[in-house]
């Protein structure tokens, strides 16, 4: 039987091991919420996972519990070079990230007019700024590799809007079209888009809500939904977050996933709408809208 001489020993010793088995997710906002379910469904899936928080001790449990396959790393979307050194220390210790979810958001309420210009910018800074330069930042090794999700946690507000939550949908908004030209961009070479519009689930946001100084000539039009949304207590929404994890985990299976999946009863009911109130205004415009073409005849 042939014995392995030492130089073949010394070269076997330095051949890189093989990849570990399972997708590496690296999920922002990965401590509560439906960031939090999202970890817990990879984990069951046999999945590992970097989960990516301001603050990684609140993670130290759930990593503990799990060494093999959950890493933490401390992140703030809004630093650019944390957000790359981040990603370096997590395929360092997970190999290439296969999923990417930009979870990390937070929700405020305010009229327009109400919300300054250091606020605006601060939500589409979290929101939109920061998903993308993460994006950016992992689309390199998802192309080389032809392979790799990117899934950009919207919300229902993202396809629409209504009075006191202008700044947010706005930020979700401008997040959901960035992430549908994506999508056109990176398919053909392998890579998906997934855009997640959940409604009102039992997590921590009403909690981490911020609120612009009232003016009293909003109050009929914004007043209520800042008491609705200040009012109700984390952990009576209507959806369940680990209902909204397996739903991602399904649409993630499929050989052609769409680009859009909403979560919750009030979602579904509330893009329906939209969608019918724009036919509506198209239907009711298009006599004025259409046969505008200059006749060069």
């Amino acid at each position: 039987m042939h014995e392995p001489s030492r130089r073949e020993q010394s070269a076997s010793a330095h051949e890189p091991s093989a990849p570990p088995a399972g997708r590496h997710w690296f999920i922002t906002g990965a401590n509560s919420g439906l960031g939090a379910a999202f970890v817990d469904a990879a984990l069951a899936a046999g999945d590992r996972v970097t989960g990516a928080v301001r603050r990684p001790e609140t993670m130290a449990a759930k990593s503990a519990a799990h060494p093999e396959r959950l890493a933490v790393v401390p992140l703030e979307v809004t630093e650019a070079d944390r957000c790359a050194a981040a990603l370096r220390e997590a395929e360092a210790v997970g190999g290439p990230i296969d999923v990417l979810v930009n979870n990390a958001g937070f929700g405020t309420v305010g009229a327009v007019e109400e919300t300054g210009d250091e606020e605006l910018r601060h939500v589409m800074e979290v929101m939109f700024h920061g998903p993308l330069r993460l994006t950016r930042l992992a689309l390199p090794t998802m192309r080389r590799r032809r392979s790799g999700t990117i899934v950009q946690v919207s919300s229902m507000g993202g396809l629409l809007s209504f009075a006191g939550v202008g700044a947010y949908c706005a930020a979700k908004g401008a997040l959901e079209l960035a992430s549908e030209a994506l999508s056109d961009e990176v398919r053909p070479l392998g890579v998906r888009v997934l855009i997640v519009e959940p409604g009102a689930f039992r997590t921590a946001f009403n909690g981490a809500i911020s609120s612009t100084t009232p003016l009293p000539d909003y109050e009929a039009t914004v007043g209520p939904l800042r008491e609705s949304l200040l009012g109700t207590e984390n952990g009576q929404q209507p959806g369940d977050p680990r209902k909204a994890a397996e739903a991602l985990l399904a649409v993630l299976r499929l050989p052609d996933p769409p680009l859009r999946l909403a979560l919750g009863d009030d979602a579904f009911s509330a893009i329906r709408a939209k969608l019918g109130a724009v036919e509506a205004d198209l239907a009711v415009t298009e006599h004025l809208g259409t046969g505008a073409a200059v006749n060069f005849g």
